[in-house]
């Protein structure tokens, strides 16, 4: 059980700018054996966003204001994290082999394909969490959740099924995640998911086709991933993060699966 605890503060102090390094033990734990926890941070994300857009609806702000301040909030929590690698990794498209493409990633300056990656994904989250803030808060909150916490079962199954694609770098200081972990991290988000859309008064298979939908964008991004660089580094699994959770968000605001159900 203190293995656990220790393992979950790992992962929150590591995908989070929370203060919590005051309560890891004297022997942390390698970020791979903390994969499992991986859900919970969107948890503990997603519910902190919740309650700052929760608060906002009160003030009686628009959807869209709303939902830019909850996704900033979002941002500021993880300090960027996820966003700096989906631009990295976009960067990263535009080397023309492996070794060029890694040089890029590893470069602190973006480029045309990282800005347009972030205003793109960026843009797809703010759209659809205002649209889900204007048919429903409640749901809208739910859905935020439930796309935090989905998004990063990604982070975990690409550590357990992927190699690093570096011999340095924040994918081979992660080490590698065993099969165990990345499933304990999928039932505990399929778990919340399914909980999530009971309480927003949701169907939970529709919510799931959802999910579904997300895992396969993260897929197509991981594939890609290590077809052109060998594997994962830590900007790869920042987009497999963001990619999700755009995807998730995206088809919880269709009629058909969100606000309609």
């Amino acid at each position: 059980m203190v293995d656990r605890w220790a393992e979950a503060v790992t992962a929150l102090v590591w995908l989070t700018r929370l203060p919590l390094g005051k309560f890891l033990p004297a022997q942390v734990p390698s970020l791979s054996k903390a994969a499992w926890a991986f859900p919970l941070v969107g948890l503990v994300l997603g519910g902190c966003a919740s309650v700052a857009l929760l608060i906002m609806h009160m003030l009686g702000l628009p959807a869209v204001v709303v939902a830019i301040v909850t996704t900033g909030s979002m941002i500021l929590l993880t300090g960027g994290l996820h966003e700096d690698g989906l631009a990295d990794y976009a960067d990263g498209y535009g080397g023309a082999n492996r070794e060029r493409s890694l040089e890029i990633m590893r470069d602190s300056r973006i480029g045309s394909y990282g800005v347009l990656s972030l205003v793109l994904v960026t843009g797809l989250r703010i759209a659809a969490l205002a649209a889900l803030i204007e048919s429903s808060v409640t749901i809208a909150a739910c859905a935020l959740m439930a796309a935090a916490v989905f998004s990063r079962v990604g982070m975990s199954v690409a550590l357990a099924l992927m190699p690093a694609a570096r011999r340095d770098g924040l994918g081979q200081a992660a080490g590698r995640a065993s099969r165990g972990q990345a499933a304990v991290a999928l039932v505990i988000a399929a778990i919340s998911v399914i909980l999530l859309s009971i309480w927003a008064n949701g169907i939970p298979h529709l919510w799931g086709i959802a999910a579904f939908f997300g895992g396969a964008a993260q897929v197509w991004l991981a594939r890609g991933a290590q077809r052109r660089l060998g594997g994962q580094t830590g900007d790869v699994l920042g987009a497999i993060q963001q990619i999700g959770e755009a995807t998730v968000l995206a088809f919880l605001s269709a009629k058909a699966l969100g606000p309609a159900a």
